[in-house]
């Protein structure tokens, strides 16, 4: 972990969290996710639906275009958590990305090459060919293990979607597991639709509940585009995520998403209604309070204005890559989110 004196962090903490331990100085921690809607090459590839991708398609997408991308990713992704920390994110789980080669491609630009991004990577079998995928800052974390994990529905054979992509290492030193989703989408309806995101519940349980198996005390966070909201059955009933930390029952899990869906924050805007798609979620090792260890304070909706449309109907809407089928020159049409993980500095 990068060293700060104690004077600038005691500072820091005490600017940005006010009633934390005057006497006391902290170090912080930064894990985000990231929807980085379709993250796409020039290139055809003919195993997967990319040809709106690429310039004869669609979307007319050309090495300007991908180039403007990039750049709008990179600095998006170095404004997130500077309020905390000049290093800003430590760890950043992605979605809607096609390769490893778009990701090797941002984590180069400008904008954040200095921060030195690891890659963690599979290929997923999603037929438009969108990936998951874990950036890390190596000042922080130290990767010791990683797997990919494939959703399957049942009695639907042929159903095809992202993998859940697991990491595993030491964060400053302490174990801590990330895994990485982008649930099935809503298309065809809610309800139609609700099988395969049960389906990534169940499955994301599991993995969960395995590492819980090892290791009672595990610090898992789940993080992801999870296509569907804090109070939905999937998320609280098959994933066993809750709101109120101080009424968690054994084999819950604390969604600190939910208070800001609630209040009608949103990370992306469905059906012209906003509402928190995008969440990070944790087991009860990383919520005890004391931060002894590095341990939960806040979750944050990264929306600053920037990356909001201004004027008409969309007025505070994501700023887009594309809209209404036309290059809008935005960013995505989901606002990152991230954690504040606080641990008392020697």
């Amino acid at each position: 972990m990068k060293k700060i004196s104690f004077s600038a962090l005691l500072v820091l903490c005490c600017m940005v969290f006010g009633t934390m331990n005057a006497q006391e100085a902290y170090k912080i921690g930064l894990v985000g996710f990231y929807n980085l809607e379709n993250l796409f090459d020039t290139i055809n590839d003919p195993d997967i639906t990319d040809g709106e991708f690429t310039p004869e398609g669609a979307n007319q997408w050309n090495t300007e275009k991908y180039l403007a991308k990039l750049h709008n990713m990179a600095y998006a992704i170095s404004t997130i958590g500077l309020d905390y920390t000049p290093d800003g994110l430590a760890v950043l789980g992605v979605s809607e990305i096609e390769n490893r080669r778009v990701l090797e491609d941002l984590v180069k630009q400008p904008e954040i090459a200095n921060r030195n991004y690891q890659i963690v990577h599979y290929d997923s079998p999603d037929r438009r060919g969108v990936d998951v995928g874990l950036l890390y800052n190596p000042k922080y974390l130290q990767v010791t293990a990683t797997k990919s994990y494939r959703t399957v529905v049942p009695d639907q054979p042929e159903f095809l979607t992202r993998d859940q992509l697991l990491v595993s290492g030491l964060f400053d030193g302490e174990p801590m597991h990330f895994i990485v989703m982008h649930w099935p989408s809503r298309y065809g309806g809610e309800k139609r639709s609700l099988p395969g995101r049960v389906a990534a519940a169940t499955l994301c349980r599991h993995i969960t509940d395995s590492l819980l198996a090892d290791d009672p005390d595990a610090k898992v966070i789940m993080m992801g585009d999870y296509n569907d909201y804090p109070t939905n059955k999937s998320i609280t009933k098959y994933l066993g995520a809750k709101g109120d930390r101080k009424r968690l029952k054994d084999g819950e899990y604390f969604n600190p998403m939910y208070e800001l869906h609630q209040n009608g924050i949103g990370t992306n805007y469905y059906r012209d209604v906003p509402g928190v798609l995008d969440q990070t979620i944790l087991t009860p090792a990383l919520l005890p309070g004391d931060y002894s260890t590095y341990q939960f304070k806040n979750a944050k909706v990264h929306n600053k204005e920037f990356l909001k449309q201004h004027g008409g109907r969309y007025n505070g809407f994501p700023f887009r890559t594309f809209a209404g089928g036309v290059w809008a020159g935005g960013y995505s049409d989901h606002f990152p989110v991230y954690v504040i993980l606080l641990k008392k500095a020697e």
